[in-house]
């Protein structure tokens, strides 16, 4: 029996980069096709690379040619142009096409808790958010219209070793290091959820090939459930220090540093709780088992390794001492 084909754009991020090693762990024929080949993680041994520019159509049209695939997924899509022309360049082509959404495209604020699929999507504070809802109604109508086969799978925030889940990267964990205080917005007690990327891997694959998870959403999160605060100490814990924690309200910080604002007001400051059952209905026996705890580690570890990761947002920084400066 021949080995099953995916096509995966961008194929070497947070999530992608673990989903592709897991599937040619499992056998699979897999092509990654990327703009180049610079990124944090190593190259994916025993993936085909095609260069190739996922703003650019026709750039991908050129680099897969002919070919078919039983799977093509992309991260790489974050506008309904990009999704309208991954419809015209792959109906008839693959057996599922997967679009990675964004749990952030869930209504804020949130009504209700848990979030389900079915959690109305509406987001008036995040342009990036907007573009993958509208993406999304692109790919549903091509199913409903033509039965284009999309899988819209939507995570929340992933993560895996070189990614620190706080605003500016390294930027908050040089200032446990240097003993200054960390900004928290709102008052740190706000839930959140972080998914490890290899836990996401596994969720993702099993979802390849399954006829149940055509034509409709799904999204794929941890069942660990941590306020702000905890994530920061467990972060510190991991660095060997006890953080200082300066609270400012979301709105205040959105002001001081615009760059963050959408995501924070549109993302972070909202409480999140997301029900699991959809995915591991599709996945049987599936479960998130890394906690935060462990991927910290991993995640200073990762950092503390090589100085060059060590990147400080220096505007950001200096935010942040204006904000500890009023607030602190």
């Amino acid at each position: 029996m021949a080995a099953q084909r995916a096509l995966l754009v961008g194929g070497n991020g947070i999530i992608s980069g673990s989903v592709s090693r897991l599937l040619v762990e499992r056998g699979w024929e897999v092509t990654l096709l990327n703009r180049g080949t610079q990124t944090k993680r190593p190259p994916v041994a025993g993936a085909e690379h095609l260069t190739g520019d996922a703003d650019d159509p026709a750039s991908i049209a050129a680099a897969v040619g002919g070919r078919d695939f039983d799977v093509v997924a992309n991260f790489r899509s974050f506008r309904p142009e990009q999704a309208r022309a991954d419809v015209e360049l792959f109906e008839g082509r693959t057996g599922q096409y997967v679009y990675i959404s964004s749990a952030s495209a869930y209504q804020k604020p949130i009504a209700a808790l848990p979030i389900v699929e079915s959690t109305p999507l509406r987001n008036p504070y995040w342009q990036y958010s907007r573009d993958k809802i509208a993406s999304e109604d692109v790919l549903v109508a091509a199913y409903r219209e033509s039965g284009f086969p999309v899988t819209i799978v939507r995570p929340s925030h992933t993560y895996d070793a070189t990614a620190v889940p706080l605003e500016g990267g390294f930027t908050s964990l040089r200032r446990m290091l240097d003993g200054r205080p960390v900004v928290v917005h709102g008052d740190g007690t706000s839930w959140w959820t972080l998914t490890h990327s290899r836990d996401l891997a596994r969720a993702f694959v099993g979802l390849l090939g399954n006829p149940h998870a055509i034509g409709s959403p799904v999204h794929i999160t941890s069942d660990e459930h941590l306020t702000w605060d905890e994530i920061v100490r467990l972060l510190g814990r991991a660095l060997g220090v006890e953080p200082r924690i300066v609270h400012v309200a979301s709105d205040t910080i959105a002001r001081e540093h615009p760059p963050i604002g959408p995501g924070l007001v549109g993302d972070k400051a909202h409480s999140v709780i997301f029900d699991n059952t959809r995915v591991k209905t599709l996945v049987p026996g599936w479960e998130a088992t890394i906690p935060f705890a462990d991927g910290a580690r991993e995640i200073v570890d990762w950092h503390l390794a090589d100085p060059a990761r060590q990147r400080v947002d220096a505007e950001l920084d200096a935010a942040y001492d204006r904000l500890v400066t009023a607030f602190g």
